[in-house]
């Protein structure tokens, strides 16, 4: 699984032009499911998500978590985190799990995010076009790839 992270102030999540779903200060977490994914991939990305300290402390250090700030998260399923752009200039989507696959596990690490915070997270609607608003703050924007633990 692939998590690209955002820390933001605020976020909005639009489909058909209505809000489905916003946040506050915290994180906008777009996942990408592949073909291979465990529930191992999930339990160590719930962890290293909410545990993953990006806020400033009082100091004005990254030291906080989203867990200690009681911040917002918001998590959007998002295939085109696997494409593969390594022939040509169309992107592959090969390594993106399809949907019978990717759906479960996606709905499955919304569900271990919402239970290692104790509160319910922000979501879009999977499968669905959907515009997303954000102000990034910082900007801090993260990677993360449940296959490649650096």
């Amino acid at each position: 699984m692939r998590l690209l992270i955002q820390r933001v102030t605020e976020a909005h999540c639009r489909i058909n032009g209505n809000i489905h779903s916003e946040i506050g200060q915290g994180l906008v977490v777009l996942v990408g499911v592949g073909n291979d994914e465990t529930k191992e991939d999930i339990e160590w990305l719930t962890k290293k998500l909410v545990q993953l300290r990006i806020f400033d402390d009082e100091a004005g250090v990254m030291n906080l978590s989203v867990h200690d700030i009681a911040g917002d998260v918001m998590i959007v399923s998002q295939f085109t985190l696997h494409a593969m752009t390594k022939k040509g200039n169309r992107p592959s989507w090969i390594k993106a799990a399809p949907e019978a696959i990717s759906k479960p596990l996606y709905e499955e690490f919304v569900t271990s995010v919402e239970s290692a915070l104790g509160r319910k997270v922000a979501t879009g609607e999977f499968g669905a076009d959907m515009k997303i608003e954000l102000t990034n703050d910082g900007p801090v924007t993260i990677w993360i790839d449940s296959k490649n633990r650096e």
